[in-house]
């Protein structure tokens, strides 16, 4: 990092500079520090200006890769085997499965991002439409993301820019005034943890497009290349890191999962409210090393608990 000086008049103002590379992209950051200020007080301000600077080149971490480190032939072929083992085919669900893993979904899903409703509260909404004296906005959610799992259900689409926006739009339609709105410009997401420390950057602003259309593009181009627990799990996890909406990100992101197992014929997959840390964790372990490992060991265990759910909810 360096200050720059530029005369404006018979003043001087002064920037703390850094300029670094992103592969082949060369990025400058630039914060004004003030203009003739005292070398204690430019002292102060070139520290406070430093960790900003440091903040916003995490930011840019983000690869376009979602795959950057690579699985290899034995991986692939051992969760293309874990995928006929298990026996994951969409075809196995009955309309009644369904219903049942959709109220479940729907409740585990909300309830990771703070939702009060329980699960029955959650069963009565959706088939009596019985409100319980609790936030309208997680009862509103809870018709969203039912209806946003019929949606992926009858869609043909797999994913494009449009799709991501009509999700939200569906999941947040009736509780949030941005439905179906990327974040504009100067709405940034740092994700603190109950300690102030960060967890997550989402990607700048500027960027969210760009690295949405590169990640459609690479699903696109390797949906015939890799088993769909790995495509499902490398667009969730990059789009998590993506952050693209001020809020909404997780929910509509595990639809998205979801959307990608059933095109490719798996069936879908419930993150349990239980497993909430372990999902976090996941999550940061892609964030930090780009390793998608965790995360498809999680859907493994995932996909074992919601078949026993169904069994047990088949045989009432």
């Amino acid at each position: 990092m360096y200050i720059e000086k530029r005369k404006e008049g018979k003043r001087i103002k002064y920037y703390l500079s850094h300029s670094f590379r992103e592969g082949n992209k060369v990025h400058k950051i630039r914060k004004f520090l003030g203009k003739n200020i005292e070398v204690l007080q430019l002292k102060e301000r070139i520290e406070k200006a430093r960790k900003i600077i440091l903040e916003e080149i995490a930011q840019y971490k983000i690869i376009s890769d979602p795959l950057r480190v690579p699985l290899s032939e034995k991986e692939i072929n051992f969760i293309q085997k874990l995928q006929v083992n298990q026996k994951l085919r969409i075809t196995h669900l009955s309309e009644e499965q369904w219903k049942f893993f959709s109220e479940l979904f729907t409740y585990n899903t909300n309830a990771i991002e703070g939702s009060e409703l329980d699960q029955k509260e959650v069963k009565e909404i959706l088939e009596k439409d019985k409100w319980p004296k609790k936030s309208k906005e997680d009862i509103a959610e809870t018709y969203g993301v039912n209806k946003a799992i019929n949606f992926i259900r009858e869609t043909k689409e797999h994913i494009s820019i449009k799709f991501i926006l009509e999700l939200h739009k569906i999941v947040f339609k009736n509780s949030r005034g941005f439905a179906g709105e990327f974040r504009k410009k100067g709405e940034e997401v740092v994700v603190r943890d109950g300690l102030g420390n960060i967890v997550h950057y989402g990607a700048p602003q500027s960027r969210i497009l760009g690295l949405l259309k590169e990640l459609i593009e690479w699903y696109n181009k390797n949906k015939e290349k890799y088993p769909a627990l790995v495509l499902a799990v490398a667009v969730h996890n990059q789009f998590e890191n993506i952050h693209p909406f001020r809020d909404g990100n997780g929910r509509v992101g595990r639809i998205l999962l979801n959307n990608i197992l059933i095109k490719n014929n798996l069936a879908p997959v419930n993150i349990d409210f239980k497993n909430r840390r372990e999902y976090y964790s996941v999550l940061q372990e892609y964030e930090k090393n780009h390793n998608i490992r965790p995360t498809i060991d999680l859907l493994i265990k995932e996909y074992k608990i919601l078949k026993k759910k169904i069994g047990d909810h088949t045989k009432k």
